[in-house]
Order: structure tokens, then sequence, then C-alpha cells
């Protein structure tokens, strides 16, 4: 096998356009990635969306810790095990995050990743099709739509958001991201347009990519410099080397992880586990953070919602129109709408985010209510709660830990009982007067702090955004795990490219800053 530039490890949002840019650039890269093809309906039909998160072929299959301050629940944690990693089995909503999300990234150590370091390379990675803006990309590889809104919950939301008192938004990912307005989709001619279909089916035309489907035990060292990987294949243990660099794009869960397994973590915890520290890192596996949130769910006075499709005879119908044309309830995610807003007048910039749905039903398709109905997915977007990633044993093949020590910071509490609060006064606007029946969940029964408390402990759900796990600081920061050119601290040759990175969670959904992280990490690695 010959040797490349460079070895990626994840074919995700990050690793995908990371090697795009490389190989387009003239370098050669390996990209190594566990998970097979992406191929099939269950992930390219956008509607479908329920599917492959709870499909072991396209999942790794996560789940944390029992929650303390959850009841002790496990929450599952969907990562992408397939080519496009969790871009192939998301939501497909794209938010780029706030502009002060990260104003405080460069304030907190990350310098070069302000808001105005950071957008153009948001620009560059898209082609976005809701007009002309001076905001927004015209030719890049991503493809970004937004759902026709044919169904009227869609804009009995947005209107119903702008009655309550807040501003209407054209475009939360252009100037203005505070109010409510259109949900964009990296949904392209009826298609999920993840980053396999982006970046990576592009990257394999040029001769300069190559594949290889193993899985990554450990990255190989001579002293703290980097020069490989080593994988396991069909049951063999092999060394895959890079003549340049190796760059750990594996997810937040996974990319700790494998540090670890390497030397590059927490000194105590690394022994324990009989790996010989080559750098005490602290920060790897530290600062996890997550979207939580929670579905307020209404049954229908009128039969608008999605129920009608919502039975076997219902779901055919609409999985063949979009086989055959790509056309249909089966070419959207059905978040077509969506709010950021704040939680009070002292809060400088929105911390609740809503995703509105046409039908009463649980993210992984099940619980639907028994008729007509909608929901909106609502939770804040700033916990101050940090969790864990640890390792389990110096076994590369048994699953790390993960505590995400939800709610452990009071304020979660608080900005969650404004969740609730907040979402019923939209919902009791004129613009749902028509439509809106009883309130499913919580209920209208539950009204004091201890009556949502209870809820929120038992019903709270996460949003699947993880991220932090090794973050960009200084490098006399003791938590920072690279450096703002994304190399390891205490590493030659080592590079971190995904949500890992981030020193704090972004205002929204994480694929599209994942995204802008590998296409940012190629300029890095190319001006090095």
């Amino acid at each position: 096998m010959s040797q490349s530039d460079y070895v990626i490890i994840g074919a995700g949002s990050a690793g995908c356009a990371l090697a795009y840019r490389l190989t387009e650039a003239g370098r050669s890269v390996t990209l190594i990635e566990f998970g097979g093809s992406d191929i099939g309906p269950f992930i390219q039909m956008p509607g479908a969306l329920s599917y492959p998160m709870n499909m072991s072929r396209y999942d790794w299959g996560f789940s944390s810790q029992p929650e303390p301050h959850l009841g002790g629940r496990r929450l599952v944690t969907p990562r992408g095990k397939v080519l496009g990693g969790s871009s192939s089995i998301n939501g497909m909503v794209f938010v780029r995050g706030n502009r002060k999300d990260f104003e405080y990234w460069k304030e907190s150590g990350a310098t070069g990743w302000g808001y105005d370091d950071v957008l153009p390379y948001f620009k560059r990675m898209e082609t976005w099709h809701g007009g002309v803006s001076e905001w927004r990309g015209d030719s890049g590889p991503l493809h970004i739509t937004r759902g026709k809104r044919k169904n009227p919950l869609f804009n009995a939301f947005i209107e119903a958001g702008a009655q309550a008192g807040w501003p209407r938004t054209d475009d939360y990912n252009g100037e203005h991201q505070e109010g409510f307005g259109p949900m964009e989709a990296t949904i392209w001619k009826g298609r999920r347009w993840s980053a396999a279909n982006a970046y990576l089916r592009p990257a394999r035309k040029n001769g300069r990519l190559q594949v290889i489907r193993a899985f990554a035990r450990r990255i190989l060292l001579e002293g703290n410099r980097a020069y490989g990987v080593e994988i396991e294949r069909k049951g063999r243990i092999e060394k895959i080397t890079a003549g340049r660099e190796v760059i750990v794009s594996a997810s937040s869960i996974n990319t700790p992880k494998l540090l670890m397994l390497s030397g590059f973590g927490p000194a105590d915890h690394l022994r324990e586990h009989g790996i010989t520290p080559l750098a005490d890192r602290p920060g790897v596996g530290a600062n996890l953070q997550d979207h939580l949130e929670i579905y307020m769910q209404y049954k229908a006075l009128k039969p608008v919602s999605l129920y009608t499709y919502y039975n076997l005879l219902g779901k055919s119908r609409v999985g063949i129109e979009w086989l055959l044309q790509k056309t249909g309830l089966g070419a959207s995610n059905q978040f077509e709408s969506c709010g950021f807003i704040r939680s009070g007048e002292d809060i400088d910039y929105p911390d609740i985010q809503y995703h509105f749905l046409p039908l009463a039903v649980r993210y992984d398709g099940k619980a639907a209510a028994k008729g007509h109905g909608f929901q909106a997915h609502v939770g804040p977007m700033r916990s101050k709660s940090r969790g864990t990633i640890r390792l389990a044993s110096g076994d590369p093949a048994e699953a790390p830990e993960i505590r995400f020590n939800y709610m452990s910071h009071p304020d979660d509490w608080k900005e969650f009982r404004a969740c609730v609060r907040l979402t019923r006064q939209i919902f009791d606007q004129k613009a749902f007067e028509e439509y809106r029946g009883d309130e499913i969940q919580p209920g209208a029964d539950v009204q004091s702090d201890e009556q949502i408390d209870a809820f929120i402990r038992e019903h709270a759900e996460s949003a699947f955004h993880p991220c932090g796990t090794a973050k960009i600081g200084r490098p006399d920061d003791p938590m920072a795990v690279v450096d703002p050119e994304l190399r390891v601290i205490g590493a030659e040759n080592l590079r971190v490219a995904d949500s890992s990175v981030f020193p704090r969670i972004t205002n929204g959904n994480l694929n599209g800053p994942s995204i802008m992280v590998g296409e940012k990490a190629a300029d890095h690695i190319l001006k090095g």
C-alpha cells in the first residue's frame, strides 16, 4: 500500500470536508472509516430520518452512563458509523451558530476563530438556494435548501412567534439569527445532502483519495511524533502510515477515546488502564457538552398534521413517490419552521431554539399521539453543565464511558422552565386558535416549578449535539487539547478536526459548524 501525505480517522462531517480540500490541493489522503456504505433509502430519503440513527448498521450504539440529575436514566447518544458519519443519520437541520458563539471562542483562547474568521469558511462550503446575500455562499459543495412549508402549521408557528412579540428572521444563518422563520436543511433534489454526498464522492474522483474500511485502534507514535494509525481490518492488525500528518476526525466521543488510548489525556486515568502517558492533558475527554430538549405536544383540532400518513399505507405511498420522483413528503425532514429566542431581557443573544414539527411523535419515530397533533422541540442552547468521556478499559474495542452530567447546574432548570412557559405563550396565540387542541405533554396540569422539573427529569432527551471534548485553546491553558491551528498540544504531526474542538457549544445544530472546522482545518494544514 502506498503511503499518503495525510491519514484522516473518520469519514464524518469534518473528515469528508477535510479530505476533499486536501485532495483538491493536490495532496494524497487515506481516510479510515469503520462504517460502511451510505447508499440506501433509509439514509438518502429525508423523510426516513428516524430510522438510520436507530439502526446498528449505521450507528455506534452509544449511551450515557446513568444520569444522576435525570432520574438515573441512560440517554442514547447516536453517532454515525457510516460514510458521512453523523451527517448521514442526523435530522439534516443546518445552523451555523450565532456570531457571539464564535466571539466567545476567540475570547476564550481560540485565536483566529472569531466570527469574521469563520464566516469565509461558512460561505465557501455552501451553495445557498435562498436567494442572493452577502452573508451566504453560492458555489460550495454543500447545498442548503428550505422546505416548501405547504402545511399550514409551519406558517402558523412563525406567525404565532411574531404575535407573541418576537421578531421574524428571513435568514437565521445570515445577519440576524434571533426570531421565527423558515428552517434550513442539507437537502438537495429531494435527497439527504450529507458530507458524503457533498464532499466525499467528488473527492474520490480525483485519484488522490483512498478510503479504507477499518477500525482505528490507536495513533502510532515515535516519541511524541505521530506517523500513522494502527487499524484492525478483517480480523488483522495493520499499520497505515502518513508521510506528513495524522488528523483525528472521529467524533466528540471517539476522538478523545483515541487520544487517550494513544497516550494523550489525564495521566492518572491513563495509568489506571495500563497506558503510558505521553502528554498529561486533563482536557482530553473533559468539557463534554450537549443540547437537551423536550417535546411540547398538542392535539390538533383539524386533520392537518402528518398523522394522515402515519400508517403502513400512508408511509408506503410517501416512500413510493420518493423512490420514483424524489418528491413529496419523503423529500423533506419536516423541520420547516423554527425559532431562536432569548429567555429574558437580560440575555444578550438567543438561548432557546425551536424545531417545529406538524406531528406529535418522538424523534425515534415512536409514541405517536393517537390522532392529529403537532409539537415543538425546545431546549436551552448554552447549558453550564459539563461532562466527560473516559476509557472503560485499555481495550480499543470497548466503548468509552460517557457522562454528560446533564442538568447539574441550577441555571439549567431555570432555563428549561422558561422554555415550557414561553412555548405555551407561543401556542396560545391567535395563529393557532383554529388548530390548537389539548396539551398532550407536559399537560395543562403541569404548572409549578416542581411539576415542570419532574417532567424534565423524566422526559428530557438529547438533541444529539455532543461536542467540546478536545477544545481549542492557548497552549498554556491546561484544559486545552489543541492549539488554534488544531495541533494536539504535546504532539507533533497530529491534529484534531471535528466537533471535539469546540470550546463551547454553538447555538443550534452542530453539523454546519463541524463541517466548517474541516474546511478551516484544511487551510491550517496546507499553510503549515
